[in-house]
């Protein structure tokens, strides 16, 4: 049973031990250093992504402070425009009323004034008519004609004594 591979051979541990050592060597000086190199770019890449994500968080959290400020300015300035719009409407809406109320007495006192004429005219034809008739039965009870001249100065003077009775 003397098996030559089972059998510890001096030799072969040396070049064994020799082989690996180099194999070390090689690697660590063509492979290690490279690999630590690309681990230690791929490390500052990753440390860069976590510091922009760190500013974008933070960018983000400025940006939404800032939109919650401008939203509520606008919502305040809404609200003013709101209340100064009220405020116009209701001083146009009093306008409107002072303008009708003034439109309306304005009219009432034109009707006014219309009915004054009208009275007054109707008040004159009435004097006018009483006058000539009261002339016409005194000029048959007097059996007699009256001038023109005699009935204008009769109307005149009638028209007089009835505006001085209205007076009082």
């Amino acid at each position: 049973m003397n098996n030559p591979l089972v059998q510890p051979d001096p030799g072969l541990y040396i070049w064994t031990i020799v082989t690996f050592l180099v194999l070390l060597a090689l690697l660590a000086r063509f492979a290690w250093r490279p690999l630590l190199d690309a681990l230690e770019q791929r490390q500052d890449v990753i440390r860069r992504s976590l510091d922009d994500a760190r500013h974008a968080k933070e960018e983000v959290h400025r940006l939404q402070a800032e939109s919650a400020r401008i939203l509520s300015e606008a919502r305040s300035e809404a609200a003013g425009i709101i209340a100064g719009t009220r405020a116009d409407a209701a001083r146009f809406a009093d306008e409107l009323k002072q303008k009708a109320r003034a439109d309306a007495a304005a009219l009432v006192k034109g009707a006014q004034r219309e009915i004054d004429t009208q009275t007054l005219r109707a008040i004159d034809t009435i004097r006018r008519e009483a006058v000539d008739l009261s002339v016409s039965v005194a000029s048959k009870i007097l059996r007699r004609d009256i001038s023109p001249a005699d009935h204008d100065r009769l109307v005149d003077d009638a028209i007089q004594e009835m505006q001085v009775k209205a007076q009082h």
